[in-house]
């Protein structure tokens, strides 16, 4: 029985290790069967699942696929990147140690408008893919503005009727004010550009396409070479065309102020940083320099002469010049509020001096700014920028400095069509006598019968109506009335001084710095 039952086991054993083997020798085929298909490019799939080889594609299944990789990114893909870089303050690694989020918002502002108004050369309409993005990323930085908000009281009605005062929050009322109106002035300048699409009276021409006679009739020869030339008709433009070109340059003028006073209301606002006091001088006098500071802090200032005494004729220059005379306000300033620490007991000028000094300072500055508008940041207005962490100073800032630009930029192009025309017509007016000088009328003996040099000099040649004497020629009469008696004569503009407002007005109007056209 013992040996029976030890060979039906040994038996059974056999079996399974056939049985094994065999399945080992099905898996090896199958594997190298699957190896074989995926070196031909076959598929391993069942058949319910793939395509038989040589079958139709289907091309409505495969046509969304290739779609979407070739539309690149989505709106909401582009939005998600830019959110991300102002959470990251610009510092993709994610380590920490990013630029502030008011750093992080001015300088996508920034960069936006560089990279969607840095290919407006012309004045024509902008591109509309360009004008659609500027409208969409703006929007989506501007949004940060909606959720800064501040605590005020309000009313609130019970359902018993009674009344109680609690406290509520809405957005910050700088922003309420000013963001409206910054896309306002947005807006307009846009519809400004659209104006220009259906004037044909004057066109641009590559720099390399002119010759050098043209070149040096142009605005700007040596400056801003990547700005093509405007070319007008030869007798000029047309007086319609040129009025309604003033008219537009007057238009985005008003613009222009209205940006400049938002963004220096704004800059303002900003608190001094620490690290610019700490640089300035000790006191005003080593700011200006002595020249300067005797100009400035003589009993008849005039902000004329002290502007006629220093050179302007570089961006450089004026800029330096700026940059001296508002460290010299700060110093006066804190000096007049004893914010340094010393004591004012022991200097020579007074706290009324001082704050007579301060006050001439920022007249110069203000006229600086309107006579130049265009000039880059000042180092405090930098600093300022650099150093706030107020996001909405920084939303305010950085949407009013890029429209400022845009603003003058505009009308740097307006002024390029102008001084085109003003030299054409300065041209033929010079040609103009030269061709009616080779015109002879034949019946005077070849001689011009049209006007002579002394008719056109305001010369008679004869001696009956000439004063011998250098005496000066007598007054205008009075027009009597019917009555008998005389006519007051009407105003007559004298050379009376102007004051500093008057002053104030006149320079505020289109004046621009010649170096940067």
């Amino acid at each position: 029985m013992a040996a029976s039952a030890g060979a039906q086991l040994e038996r059974r054993s056999s079996v399974r290790r056939t049985q094994g083997m065999a399945q080992e020798e099905e898996r090896g085929q199958t594997a190298d069967e699957e190896l074989m298909l995926r070196s031909q490019g076959g598929s391993t799939e069942p058949a319910g699942g793939s395509a038989k080889i040589g079958a139709a594609v289907d091309k409505d299944s495969a046509a969304p696929k290739a779609r979407e990789q070739s539309a690149g990114p989505s709106e909401m893909d582009q939005m998600k990147e830019k959110f991300a870089k102002l959470l990251l303050g610009e510092d993709m690694s994610g380590s920490g140690k990013g630029v502030p989020s008011a750093l992080a918002l001015s300088n996508a502002v920034t960069n936006l408008a560089a990279s969607v108004f840095g290919e407006q050369r012309k004045l024509e309409p902008m591109a509309a893919d360009r004008k659609a993005r500027w409208k969409r990323e703006v929007g989506w930085l501007l949004s940060v503005a909606d959720h800064i908000v501040e605590f005020v009281a309000k009313k609130q009605v019970l359902d018993n009727g009674t009344e109680m005062e609690v406290m509520g929050t809405q957005q910050r009322r700088d922003l309420q004010a000013n963001i409206p109106a910054l896309r306002k002035l947005d807006t307009m300048l846009l519809d400004y550009l659209d104006n220009f699409k259906e004037r044909t009276e004057f066109w641009y021409v590559k720099r390399d396409s002119c010759s050098e006679s043209e070149n040096e009739g142009s605005q700007r020869s040596d400056e801003k070479w990547w700005i093509p030339i405007v070319k007008v008709p030869p007798a000029g433009l047309s007086k319609p065309s040129r009025g309604w070109l003033l008219h537009q340059k007057e238009l985005v003028n008003q613009v222009l102020k209205a940006a400049m006073a938002i963004n220096a209301n704004c800059l303002m606002e900003m608190s001094i940083p620490d690290t610019y006091i700490d640089t300035l001088p000790k006191n005003g006098r080593a700011s200006l320099g002595d020249a300067l500071y005797r100009i400035i802090t003589d009993v008849e200032f005039d902000p004329d002469d002290f502007l006629s005494t220093v050179d302007l004729t570089s961006e450089h220059k004026i800029l330096d010049l700026k940059d001296r005379i508002e460290a010299s306000v700060i110093i006066w300033n804190r000096k007049v509020h004893n914010k340094d620490g010393k004591s004012a007991w022991g200097s020579a000028v007074s706290q009324e001096k001082r704050e007579q000094f301060e006050e001439r300072a920022q007249t110069l500055l203000l006229i600086i700014k309107h006579r130049f508008p265009g000039i880059p940041q000042s180092t405090l207005d930098i600093a300022k920028i650099q150093e706030n962490r107020d996001v909405g100073f920084a939303l305010l800032e950085s949407y009013s400095r890029v429209l400022e630009s845009l603003a003058f930029n505009v009308m740097s192009r307006i002024e390029d069509v102008i001084q085109a025309d003003n030299v054409a017509r300065e041209k033929a007016k010079r040609d103009a006598p030269a061709e009616g000088a080779g015109r002879r009328d034949p019946q005077n003996g070849g001689e011009d019968g049209g006007t002579t040099l002394l008719d056109f000099m305001g010369w008679t040649g004869d001696s009956e109506g000439r004063n011998d004497d250098c005496s000066p020629p007598p007054p205008p009469e009075l027009p009597a009335q019917d009555d008998g008696r005389l006519m007051k004569l009407p105003n007559i503009m004298t050379n009376l001084k102007q004051t500093y407002m008057d002053k104030l007005d006149f320079l505020s109007g289109n004046r621009s710095p010649s170096a940067r056209h």
